[in-house]
Parts: C-alpha cells; sequence; structure tokens
C-alpha cells in the first residue's frame, strides 16, 4: 500500500473530481457508464488504502482485518485493469455485451482464488505492503490484462490516435514504470498514484456533455429548423403572392394592346391599379419586416392631423370590401384632438393592416370602426384607444397564440383564395410595440374578431383644423403654363411622371442624367424640378450639389425616389432638397407638393 500521505493526497483530488463530474446530468452511453464506475473505484480503492494504514498501526501485521483488507485493495487494482480493458475493447470494437459475461466470471473466480491463497503483510514507518502466492496471482492477472489491452491497440492501430486511447498509453507506462520500481523497492507503491492521474486525464478525454446543454442545443436546433421551414413556406407564399398581381398586371396590360372598347380598356385599367396597389403593400411588408428583424426600423414624430389620417384610411378600405354586403361603420370621438405628434406613418400602417385584415377575412355583416380617447391636459397625452370589429371568420382559440407570428398564416388550407404574405399582424405588433403602444385581440371561431389597439400620442393643439380628410378635388388649372424639369435615368419613370403632370398643363421638360440637367441649367430655367436620387454616374445629391453652385440657381428641387424607408424625407432634406415624394408618385402628395412650391406658400 502507498504512502498515507499520498493516499491523503489522492483521496482529495478524486472527491472534487467525482463531485464535478455527478453535479451534472449526462448522455447515458457506454463510456460514461464505465467511467462513472471506474470513478467511483478508484475512490473506494484509496479509502480502502488510507484505512488499512490506520488499521496497520492500530493491530498486528497478521490480525485477520489487515490481511482482508489487502486482499480486498488486491482485487481492487485487478478490477480496475479489467474495466480498463472493458472501456478499451469498447472504444476498439462498439460491443461488450456478449463478452462481459464471460468476462466477469473469469474475473470472479480469480478473485475467489486471490481470497483463498495466503498473503503476507509488512509494515515499516509509514509505509505497508503485501507479498506472497495471492500478491504474485494478482500481478499475473494485472500483467496478462496489460497484454491484452495492448493487443487490442495494436489490432486497432488505426485508430488509436483518438485523444480517447490518451489515458490507456499513459496508464500502461505509469503501471509498467510502478511495477518495476516496486519490483526493486517493495517499500514504494506508486500504483495508487498512476490510478488516479488515469481517472483524471479520462475525466478530460471521455466525451461527457452536459445534458442540459444538449436539450437546450436540441431546442434551439428544433427552433432553428422550424424557422427555416416556416421561411421556405413563407418565400414559397411570397413568390406566389408576387406572381398573382403580377400575373393581373401583365395580363390585362396585353388585354389592352388590342382592345378598341374604351370601356373595357377602363375597366382593365382598373384592375392594373388594384393589382399595383397589392403588389406594392406586398413588398413593403416584407421590406418591413426585414427592417424590423435588423433593428434599424425608427420611430420618428410629427405633427398631424388624425381625423385627416383615419379618414383617408377609410378611403382606402372602401374598394376593398368591393360588392360584398358588408355595413362600414366608422365612430369618432368628438373630444379627439386636432394636431396629436407621434409616428403618423407608423399609426396609419398599424391600423391600416388591421382595417384590410377585416376586410379581407368578412364577407357579410358589418365591420366597425371606432376610435376613442382619453385626454390628459396636465401631461399633454392623448390616449388613443381603436378598435376594429367585424363579423368575419373569427379565429379558433388554439390559433390566437400564433395570430402574430412572422412567416405564418392561420388556417392556410381554407385561406387560399385570401391574398397576403401573412406579415401584417406580425408587423403590426411589432410596429405597435415599437411606439410604446399594446395591441390586443378577442375571437370567436365562425363569429367574427375584435383588435384594438392602445396608443399614446403627445397633445399639439384641440382645434380641428378645417381639412378633416375629406375627399379632395384637384383643380389642375391652378398652374397653368409652369415649367417643369423631370430629371430621371429610367425612360418608363419619365414618361410616367409626364402621364400625371398632363393635366395640370404644365410645359415639362424630360431629361435622363445629371449631366444634361447642368448643361440646361447654363440656358434655361425652369419653376421646379423633380429629380430622381438613383441615377448611374452622377446621383440626384451629387447633381443637386453641383447646381446649386451655380450663380443665381433659386428653383426648388424635390428629391423623386423609389427608396420609401420612414425617416428617407428627412435625409433628403438634410441634402438639400426641398421637398420629396416617393414613387410610386400618389396623385394627392404630388398636388400638395406643387401647390407648396408652385402656389406662392413655400411654408405650407
Amino acid at each position: 500500500m502507498i504512502n498515507v500521505s499520498i493516499s491523503a493526497c489522492c483521496l482529495v483530488f478524486l472527491t472534487i473530481i467525482t463531485f464535478v463530474y455527478y453535479s451534472k446530468k449526462r448522455i447515458k452511453n457506454v463510456d460514461n457508464k464505465i467511467f462513472s464506475f471506474l470513478i467511483v473505484l478508484n475512490l473506494v480503492g484509496t479509502y480502502i488504502d488510507i484505512n488499512g494504514f490506520f488499521m496497520f498501526r492500530t493491530f498486528d501485521e497478521n490480525f485477520i482485518l489487515n490481511i482482508l483488507t489487502s486482499k480486498i485493495y488486491l482485487i481492487y487494482f485487478i478490477l480496475y485493469i479489467f474495466i480498463l480493458a472493458i472501456y478499451v475493447y469498447n472504444l476498439s470494437y462498439k460491443n461488450i455485451n456478449k463478452l462481459i459475461r464471460y468476462f466477469i466470471g473469469i474475473i470472479g473466480i480469480i478473485f475467489l482464488i486471490i481470497f483463498l491463497l495466503p498473503i503476507n503483510v509488512n509494515m515499516k514507518e509509514n509505509v505497508a505492503y503485501s507479498y506472497g502466492p495471492s500478491v504474485n496471482l494478482g500481478y499475473v492477472c494485472v500483467f496478462t490484462l496489460l497484454a491484452l489491452i495492448i493487443i487490442m491497440l495494436v489490432l486497432n492501430i488505426k485508430n488509436i490516435i483518438s485523444k480517447k486511447y490518451m489515458p490507456i498509453f499513459a496508464f500502461i507506462f505509469l503501471t509498467l514504470g510502478a511495477f518495476t520500481i516496486q519490483k526493486i523497492n517493495p517499500e514504494i507503491n506508486l500504483l495508487l498514484l498512476c490510478n488516479s492521474v488515469v481517472t483524471f486525464l479520462m475525466f478530460f478525454t471521455i466525451e461527457n456533455p452536459d445534458v442540459k446543454l444538449i436539450n437546450q442545443l436540441n431546442i434551439a436546433k428544433d427552433a432553428a429548423e422550424k424557422a427555416n421551414m416556416a421561411k421556405t413556406e413563407f418565400l414559397s407564399n411570397m413568390s406566389h403572392e408576387i406572381r398573382t398581381p403580377l400575373n393581373a398586371i401583365v395580363g390585362f396590360s396585353e388585354c389592352m394592346l388590342p382592345s378598341t372598347d374604351l370601356n373595357e380598356i377602363k375597366g382593365f385599367a382598373t384592375d392594373i391599379v388594384d393589382a399595383s396597389h397589392n403588389l406594392l403593400e406586398i413588398v413593403n411588408g416584407i421590406l418591413d419586416i426585414s427592417k424590423i428583424e435588423a433593428n434599424k426600423m425608427e420611430v420618428i414624430p410629427k405633427e398631424y392631423n388624425p381625423r385627416e389620417v383615419f379618414n383617408s384610411l377609410c378611403k382606402l378600405v372602401r374598394p376593398r370590401i368591393k360588392e360584398k354586403p358588408i355595413d362600414f361603420k366608422v365612430t369618432i370621438s368628438p373630444d379627439l384632438p386636432g394636431i396629436l405628434k407621434g409616428d403618423m406613418g407608423k399609426v396609419k400602417q398599424v391600423v391600416l393592416n388591421i382595417l384590410t385584415n377585416a376586410a379581407k377575412y368578412t364577407d357579410k355583416g358589418e365591420i366597425e370602426f371606432n376610435i376613442t380617447c382619453v385626454n390628459r391636459q396636465d401631461t399633454k397625452k392623448c390616449l388613443l384607444y381603436i378598435a376594429v370589429k367585424d363579423t368575419g371568420r373569427g379565429i379558433k382559440k388554439e390559433n390566437l397564440e400564433k395570430l402574430f407570428n412572422k412567416f405564418e398564416r392561420i388556417d392556410e388550407d381554407k385561406n387560399t383564395t385570401i391574398e397576403g404574405t401573412g406579415l401584417g399582424l406580425a408587423i403590426t405588433k411589432s410596429l405597435t410595440e415599437m411606439m410604446g403602444g399594446k395591441i390586443t385581440v378577442n375571437s370567436k371561431f365562425g363569429e367574427g374578431s375584435t383588435f384594438r389597439i392602445y396608443l399614446e400620442q403627445e397633445i399639439i393643439s384641440m382645434e380641428i383644423p378645417e381639412n378633416t380628410g375629406e375627399e379632395i378635388e384637384i383643380d389642375y388649372s391652378t398652374h397653368n403654363g409652369k415649367r417643369i424639369l423631370i430629371v430621371d435615368d429610367s425612360k418608363i419613370n419619365l414618361k410616367v411622371a409626364n402621364q400625371i403632370l398632363k393635366p395640370y398643363n404644365f410645359n415639362v421638360k424630360l431629361i435622363e442624367s445629371g449631366y444634361e440637367a447642368l448643361e440646361l441649367m447654363e440656358s434655361q430655367t425652369f419653376d421646379l424640378i423633380l429629380m430622381d436620387i438613383m441615377m448611374p454616374k452622377m446621383n440626384g445629391v451629387e447633381t443637386l450639389r453641383r447646381l446649386k453652385k451655380m450663380e443665381g440657381f433659386d428653383i426648388p428641387v424635390v428629391a423623386l425616389t423609389a427608396d420609401a424607408i420612414e425617416g428617407t424625407d428627412e435625409k433628403y432634406l438634410n441634402a438639400g432638397f426641398d421637398g420629396y415624394l416617393s414613387k410610386p408618385i400618389d396623385r394627392y402628395e404630388l398636388d400638395r407638393t406643387l401647390k407648396k412650391f408652385l402656389g406662392g406658400n413655400k411654408n405650407e
């Protein structure tokens, strides 16, 4: 038996390793089962060695308990090597079930013989060691097992580069060295120390993944796979949704070409406009969800007329109802402030998404659009309560939780006739929460749904402006003869802009580059310039910068671009533009811009 001080150190060391190993759950495989048994066996063997030392110091060397302890310790060491041999066999051949019974039987017989054979114990100062026939048989068993381990390593030499074999090589060299030293000097017994070192190496080389971590990784993997599947389905659905309005635009456009019936052509044109708006909504939805996921969406507060906003939304929703037998009821609280401050664009988008959703899924009955508020004059805050109640299809209780999920449509197999990508409500929830608000839904399947939006806005004025969003008639005769310059590298965009401006009887000049604009300004003057931003060679910003360097240049320049991201207007105003129009050009926004810069009131 080894010197007691070294044994005590091994006991402390192994106790720490055992505690760390068993403090967390591990996956149940053969390697872990073998190591679990080995680490406990090593701990028990160390305890036997220390206990035997004190027994030898207390009792006579030939005392029956001392003899029994020596034999148990010898059996411990043979059993330790036997388990290592099983570990090597499992690493090499992965099938120990059949052979382990025979091994256990043979080892059991050897243990019985060791107990029957005599053993001698010697105690000198702080070192106790044993010898005799029982010990000699133990040596034979140890060297036989070592030989078997070496043979298995040689037969499986291609795979022994694995780190799992490192403790086995360490055990072979350390054990042979310990036996050699003990043979020369029986008082120096290093076998227990060798076992402890090997157990320590196995702790770091055997694969012991944490079960909790594995479960977390599996959950994350499942979530990632579900997300990928949902996005794949979304892309497939998006392809269908984009192609549907495109098919209508291309199809009706081709039908218009040979037609000579004016009413038929107008009908085709109406359908093309509707399909174009649907396509624009799809593209905007995709861009919005991308910005939300990238954390690039910002809240930009501005002053706005809430009645004008809500009335304009009603005008957008009514055409969606079309010929459906639906009564669209609108109620706006009389105490709604005249001017509020908030992100008007996001407020419109949130409410429009809910109204559009109601129009899509309601086939008959009614849709109620109610706006109420609570005004806090002390804090100048207005709490908006916006409710949209419909008598549509309703939502099943089990589907309410995933209603606001991205890339997911409820009862998609039953809603194949409904247009949309499944992003609207996900965007609505994200935007509402971004503005510090909240959205809730109550629904009964087959009877209808009620969506409620709660938003806090700043009160600027309680006085209601004259223009509250009623239908505006455009007076095209206001600016007859004004000179307009349109700069755009796309001939199609130039043609569209020219057609939209045609009713005003402007004198319109169309050019395709910033260089042409610079040359033209040297000889001509205009009342207003509409400048595209994304142009090759010289973009709109650079063109404007050069124009403003020209002596006497004071023509208002409006940015004309498809870059319709929220806050873009401020970006271009800071770049020096006098105004901003997004593509596709809205007739009413265009009319406001024309009145602002051609009507003599630039502060309007």
